[in-house]
């Protein structure tokens, strides 16, 4: 069954390119040119990930995300006209997966397209490898590895795929740190990533916001400063 990919870009020629280059690769597009119309289908479709313009007409970029954010974690990759790390930070931390600036290769968003759906199905019950262990706990935290799924004191925590690959890999190591270079390795494990410290560092408070940590007194997750973190 093919993937289920919505582009939302008011720039025509952005978005039908775009449409073309993932038809191509067999995923489902959903096209359109303002967010009111992909609000729409995003309440009557299963989308498996999102390719988000900043600047739209109506609804900015920023915002659609975030209501995405509200009862979905399926990957969002924001495109940005500004090369501004304001910007980027801004999107990663209303739950954005990964940005993509413009001018941009068609081929490298499909790659990261790619990339960002295998981690995102990576964690299905089917695809899990039988010696893995399926729930990893901390305290009163517990990840389980089959159903996707987090829970903080018995409630419900809602992860985005990015959220759910770094809170995994510091449970799996506990105790050791993990330097930002091997997660970067362990998370984006495709070359053509050229990210910097910040990117870990915004996703990481994300999670201690929904795990409701603090940097000076950490219950769950520790920064090793000029290291990494650890759990």
């Amino acid at each position: 069954m093919a993937e289920k990919v919505l582009v939302v870009d008011d720039e025509r020629d952005i978005a039908d390119l775009l449409e073309v280059y993932l038809r191509n690769e067999n995923y489902d597009v959903y096209k359109y040119y303002s967010a009111k119309e992909a609000l729409e289908c995003i309440e009557n479709q299963e989308i498996d990930l999102a390719i988000l313009d900043i600047m739209l007409p109506d609804i900015n970029g920023f915002s659609l995300c975030q209501k995405i954010r509200e009862k979905y974690t399926y990957p969002i990759i924001m495109l940005t006209a500004k090369d501004e790390e304001t910007d980027k930070i801004t999107g990663l931390t209303l739950g954005a997966d990964d940005y993509v600036t413009k001018p941009f290769r068609p081929l490298e968003l499909i790659a990261r397209v790619k990339a960002q759906l295998r981690r995102y199905k990576k964690y299905t019950p089917v695809q899990i490898e039988k010696h893995s262990t399926p729930k990893l706990t901390y305290k009163k935290l517990m990840l389980d590895t089959q159903t996707y799924e987090c829970e903080l004191n018995g409630t419900p925590i809602s992860l985005t795929p990015t959220e759910f690959s770094i809170l995994r890999i510091l449970l799996e190591r506990q105790g050791t740190v993990v330097t930002l270079e091997d997660l970067f390795h362990l998370v984006w494990k495709d070359e053509y990533y050229s990210k910097n410290s910040s990117t870990i560092t915004v996703h990481v408070r994300h999670l201690r916001e929904k795990l409701q940590d603090t940097t000076e007194k950490p219950q769950y997750i520790k920064t090793i400063w000029g290291v990494g973190y650890k759990i």
